[in-house]
């Protein structure tokens, strides 16, 4: 027998006898799931291990099934050039299914529910909403994952982003769900258990937050350093996340580009001693896009690409968005790193897996693997269900800023529809791609409206048109985008989005608004935009401003009810609306107490955080305290409906702290509830309050403390367009 031969014989039995010894056992759901954890890990080859560090959570040769991840702000985000490359290489079967799905056998997308903005999903105030949203999300990542009419096989969503918008100059803020910690935490923690599921043993899909932490500055964000102190950290920044870990069931999230304190987020010691010690994040901890080279390139923390992968990985950050394979190798050779440390980070993403039913076998129990399985049944975008969530979801985003009684209109009105986004529907950077988006025009057609439509006022054509019109309705506000997808140019000093800060918060088209309302003071403006402007001049003359986000595939039906009042709107703003940017700290001051956000901002306002219009209004009585004690308070309010139409009220409860030994905010949101009353109708309404929302961090004790001190609570409202307020001892 000569040497190959025995070469060849040896191999081969070396094959079949590592193949014919993998331990299945961890297959078996009886067993915990950290010892199902530990049978996978314990029989990876270093290259699996070292695989594993990616986005990918497969390992073929254990017949576990390669899931990826997809973005999912506000609805599902699958890239439409792998679509078309999915296409070209479709089966005739698969061709004949989008062919009946999409009614071609070329569709340019993947096709999914999309939803306002995240800053829109925000200002419905309504957590159930959004959990309904996430719901959905998760749906459609089922489908596409099992029916196989997607090339991305992704079960790991992006999604929510926990961020705070302390700063309206903020390129991002479209991408969150404001500025206060109490209630963007509510949303996290419903959009968490909407995109994972309730049922018990396993996840729909698994819920990765973005971006931890206090990344709210676009402009040098490779490099900078959020500065604040340790309280800031645990009562606001890191707050939503905390609570979507602890109460939503999250077990993954993304670390931010910047720095806190001097320390990148992607290495930073509170991913372990904190988010996995603490708070119990046993699963991903992943990379920003490229961040890890950043810390090389960018941030100079290290000198070597090897020394920054040995940190990275020592940190238990268990995913690289980024090129890592030879440099891990590298540290590995010098001894930077061990096999464990990498057995370490990565056990998280097995358990991730092990969650989305990925360790099952084929035996498995899982309620969501048959969704996609039947594709003669109309995909879950398609449905006139997830329509409707769309349009609910967008109504109840819209935020009514002001209304002399022009609103609502009725169908005699001669109307001029004019404005970038009156005939259009923009989607952003992270927006899916709907089969069908409905725009005002289209949607005031199909109610029958009386309208004219001119996009612009070139050559005065509008104005001219709008001295014949009863109502003039402006639609404009920003670009998501800037026109152009050229990731570091803004064209318009005003627009932002990743990478681009803000440069002011005028809005470009209030001269043409100002031009048009001369000629017809009978002026509507709807803005369309991701962040507040300081829109001063409008305020003040216009009869009636509507704010709405971009995106919602069902936008101009949900703008058209609104205007015509068979929706009454009760958004409110998430965010403070100051009236010049002269009013705002300076962008890197991290330091929230030095005048940012409702909580310590002591200049006057365009619009307060919290504020909202209503078509009716609602009158407030007997507020009082219905049980106090150390884990929860709560409170009940009588509130009427004394208007002429049925509609929702959001019901706001603001703590204050005058006796506290220690710097507090002004007032703080606690508790929050949106509920519709219809007219006639009163209403008590019970709100709790967890008595964590009222505690301060302190250091020493290393935990939330309540004081015991009076807190007052405060339930503001509006009556008659003038605020008011109760007052609870």
């Amino acid at each position: 027998m000569n040497k190959r031969l025995l070469f060849v014989i040896v191999e081969s039995f070396f094959f079949f006898g590592v193949a014919s010894a993998i331990d299945y056992s961890f297959h078996n759901t009886k067993l915990k799931d950290e010892k199902r954890v530990d049978i996978v890990l314990n029989q990876l080859t270093l290259d699996e291990k070292i695989a594993l560090l990616s986005s990918n959570l497969g390992i073929p040769r254990l017949g576990i099934p390669n899931v990826g991840s997809v973005e999912g702000l506000h609805g599902l985000a699958l890239n439409t050039v792998e679509m078309r490359h999915r296409i070209k290489n479709a089966t005739p079967e698969q061709k004949e299914m989008m062919k009946r799905f999409y009614g071609s056998e070329n569709p340019r997308e993947c096709f999914t529910t999309t939803f306002p903005q995240a800053y829109g999903l925000g200002e419905t105030w309504s957590p159930e909403c959004v959990r309904r949203v996430g719901k959905q999300m998760a749906e459609e990542a089922r489908y596409y994952y099992q029916s196989g009419l997607s090339p991305r096989k992704s079960l790991v969503i992006f999604a929510p982003n926990a961020d705070l918008a302390r700063d309206p100059r903020w390129g991002r803020t479209e991408e969150s769900f404001g500025e206060d910690a109490f209630l963007t935490s509510c949303m996290t923690v419903a959009m968490v258990k909407g995109i994972q599921g309730d049922n018990p043993r396993y996840w729909k899909a698994a819920s990765l937050m973005k971006h931890f932490l206090a990344n709210s500055n676009e402009d040098s964000r490779d490099s900078s350093s959020s500065n604040f102190c340790n309280r800031l950290f645990r009562e606001y920044y890191s707050y939503p996340f905390y609570r979507g870990i602890v109460d939503g069931g999250s077990r993954a999230f993304m670390a931010s580009y910047n720095s806190w304190n001097g320390t990148p987020m992607c290495i930073h010691p509170c991913l372990k001693e904190v988010t996995r010690k603490e708070w119990g994040n046993n699963g991903i901890i992943c990379t920003d896009g490229g961040a890890y080279q950043l810390l090389v390139n960018a941030h100079h923390a290290f000198k070597t690409m090897e020394e920054g992968a040995a940190a990275v990985i020592k940190a238990e950050t268990s995913q690289f968005l980024d090129r890592y394979e030879p440099y891990v190798r590298k540290a590995l050779e010098l001894g930077l790193i061990t096999e464990k440390d990498i057995d370490n980070a990565i056990r998280g993403n097995i358990y991730v897996a092990l969650k989305l039913g990925l360790l099952d076998g084929k035996d498995s129990k899982n309620p969501y693997l048959e969704i996609g399985k039947d594709t003669t049944l109309t995909p879950p975008f398609m449905t006139a269900e997830a329509r409707a969530l769309a349009r609910e979801v967008t109504e109840k985003s819209i935020v009514l800023l002001k209304n002399s009684g022009l609103l609502p209109l009725d169908l005699s009105k001669k109307i001029l529809l004019t404005g970038p986004y009156a005939d259009e529907v923009v989607y952003d950077w992270y927006s899916g791609a709907p089969d069908k988006a409905i725009t005002l025009y289209e949607a005031l057609k199909n109610i029958g409206a009386d309208v004219t439509y001119i996009k612009d006022n070139y050559c005065d054509n509008a104005v001219e048109m709008a001295r014949k019109a009863d109502v003039v309705i402006v639609c404009t506000g920003n670009h998501p985008y800037g026109t152009k997808p050229d990731w570091k140019f803004c064209p318009v000093p005003s627009d932002g989005r990743e990478a681009n800060d803000r440069r002011s918060l005028q809005l470009p088209d209030e001269d043409v608004i100002r031009q048009l309302y001369a000629a017809n003071p009978n002026t509507v403006l709807v803005l369309v935009s991701s962040f507040p402007y300081a829109i001063n001049w409008s305020q003040e003359h216009l009869p009636a401003i509507l704010h709405i986000t971009h995106c919602s595939e069902e936008q101009g039906t949900a703008l058209a009810n609104v205007l015509f009042g068979k929706v009454n709107p009760a958004g409110r703003t998430t965010q403070t609306w100051p009236k010049d940017i002269l009013d705002l700290p300076t962008m890197m001051d991290y330091d929230i107490t030095h005048g940012r956000t409702y909580m310590y901002n002591d200049k006057p306002v365009l619009y307060p955080f919290g504020y909202g219009l209503s078509y009716t209004t609602f009158s407030y009585t007997n507020a009082k305290v219905l049980k106090k004690n150390k884990k929860e308070w709560v409170i009940s309010v009588d509130v009427e409906n004394v208007g002429k139409y049925d509609g929702d009220e959001v019901v706001q409860v603001y703590a204050s702290f005058p006796k506290s030994k220690v710097e507090r905010p002004k007032k703080k949101l606690c508790a929050f509830t949106r509920e519709m009353i219809k007219k006639g109708e009163k209403k008590t309404i019970q709100l709790h309050i967890d008595t964590e929302t009222l505690s301060y961090w302190d250091d020493a004790a290393h935990a939330f403390v309540l004081e015991n001190t009076t807190t007052p609570l405060t339930i503001p409202y509006w009556e008659a367009n003038q605020e008011k307020s109760l007052v609870i001892e």
